[in-house]
């Protein structure tokens, strides 16, 4: 709480003994001491609170102060002076904002005065004596502004073109798949209702038709559990199938050795079918077979195939939240593993990527599409570190009452010059043309602002980790 109490009025010469005002002319000087006042503070006074509406300007005359901000729910010191006349408070009073908040909170370390100047009224002074300079200052501020909302409205079109086109490749793959597969099945049914009718012209007894169609099931059912074989395990097994059916006159057996082998199936198998049918009918039995085998593969990859376009279209659902509430309660793995679907083709081959979950981890209050826009950043930071080649960790963990997520890759490191200046606005070490710098800039506020979180790097050669704090019950502000 402040102790306001009468003062003498403030000569020239001590407002001229504070930096700031040593250049003012004499009339300058008479405004600031007839509006300005001197108040003081015990120590561990919390003289102003982040967030509050920012009322007035404060200069230190004497004393000790420390400025915090408030991170993951935690105050972080990020000032400590004691020099005489640093100031602190509404310090963009001389722009023409509806209300100012402050930016942080300053707590007295020591008995300390300040001399303190009411923000609205010393912003209409501050424009008429330094025209120039408050034009300066406020086209600094919009200009970085615009050029802030114009870039990153712009890398987030980017973004977009090159999500579009990893999703659009991702999903022409399984849908040519399908499509091949689909042509491949109508003629393969086709050949199998030709097999079919020629067998039933053959007066085939309907107890051996029946027992044929047992076979059938028996060994379709084998495809579902067919194991990868290596390709010289595959060859030999083809060499086995084809000198089988060549044994038994079955003309060009190698065009079906490929089939069964596929499906799982072996000399002996075809045995049984033999043993079923005989001799006579070996051969429209084989070739029947053989299409229904194919057929049921070829379903297979058609189910596989719209299975991965299902699951693509979800992952795009989910990273996009189409369709739901901007904040919610969610299970960051989904977020995080959206993303890499995304971003698979961006990320390639060379780059081996490794999810080290914790799966018991409750869910968070977030804005989940912003978060989605935050992993996105710091994923694409970390392959581009690798340059093609590496490995990303992608890790969860519970840290106190907040969930960590951690992505790390195998890059050169950021240098400890760097590492201090990363996440401000437009700064990248990028070539020109390759960086906005504002990925990062964005992350931040994304994290920090948005989430009351906190953002953090580690980083040496070999081992660099962006860490997110989330909190885990504060509720967040609309």
């Amino acid at each position: 709480m402040t102790n306001p109490r009468p003062e003498p009025p403030l000569s020239r010469e001590f407002l001229r003994g504070l930096f700031l005002f040593e250049s003012l002319d004499d009339a300058q000087l008479d405004w600031i001491a007839a509006h300005g006042k001197v108040e003081e503070y015990p120590a561990r006074t919390k003289v102003i609170g982040e967030g509050d509406p920012a009322t007035c300007f404060y200069l230190l005359l004497s004393g000790a102060l420390r400025m915090t901000r408030m991170v993951g729910g935690t105050e972080v010191e990020t000032t400590r002076s004691d020099q005489r006349g640093v100031y602190c408070g509404a310090t963009r009073f001389f722009f023409h904002q509806v209300q100012e908040q402050y930016q942080a909170s300053v707590y007295a370390i020591t008995d300390l005065a300040f001399l303190t100047l009411p923000a609205e009224e010393f912003a209409a002074r501050f424009r008429a004596w330094f025209p120039m300079a408050t034009h300066l200052l406020e086209g600094f501020f919009l200009g970085w502004r615009n050029a802030d909302a114009v870039i990153g409205q712009r890398r987030r079109l980017l973004a977009l073109g090159e999500l579009s086109a990893g999703l659009t490749h991702e999903l022409n793959n399984p849908a040519a798949a399908a499509v091949r597969a689909t042509a491949a099945l109508r003629e393969r049914v086709a050949g199998m209702r030709h097999k079919l009718a020629i067998l039933a012209k053959k007066d085939i007894d309907p107890d051996l038709l029946e027992q044929l169609l047992e076979v059938q099931e028996q060994l379709v059912k084998q495809v579902a559990d067919a194991q990868p074989l290596t390709a010289m395990r595959q060859a030999d097994r083809e060499d086995e199938i084809g000198d089988w059916l060549e044994d038994h006159g079955l003309q060009q057996g190698w065009d079906l050795a490929p089939i069964f082998v596929s499906a799982g199936l072996t000399a002996e198998s075809l045995d049984h079918v033999l043993d079923s049918v005989g001799e006579e009918l070996i051969d429209g039995a084989v070739r029947w077979l053989a299409y229904a085998l194919e057929t049921e593969m070829l379903m297979g990859e058609i189910e596989d195939s719209t299975t991965r376009i299902s699951a693509l279209i979800g992952a795009a659902k989910q990273y996009s939240q189409m369709d739901r509430a901007p904040h919610q309660w969610i299970d960051v793995h989904e977020g995080l593993d959206s993303t890499l679907i995304m971003l698979a083709s961006m990320i390639g081959a060379g780059i081996t990527v490794v999810k080290d979950y914790d799966r018991t981890l409750p869910t968070v209050p977030a804005y989940a599409g912003e978060l989605n826009q935050v992993w996105t950043n710091l994923i694409d930071n970390a392959v581009s570190a690798m340059s093609g080649s590496g490995i990303l960790t992608v890790r969860t963990a519970r840290s106190n009452d907040h969930v960590l997520v951690e992505i790390g890759d195998t890059g050169p490191g950021i240098p400890a010059e760097t590492r201090q200046r990363i996440f401000e606005p437009f700064f990248t070490t990028k070539p020109v043309g390759e960086g906005t710098g504002l990925g990062l800039d964005i992350s931040w506020r994304i994290v920090v602002d948005r989430h009351r979180g906190d953002l953090r790097v580690e980083s040496e050669p070999g081992n660099t980790r962006f860490q997110v704090q989330l909190p885990l019950t504060e509720p967040l502000p609309e």
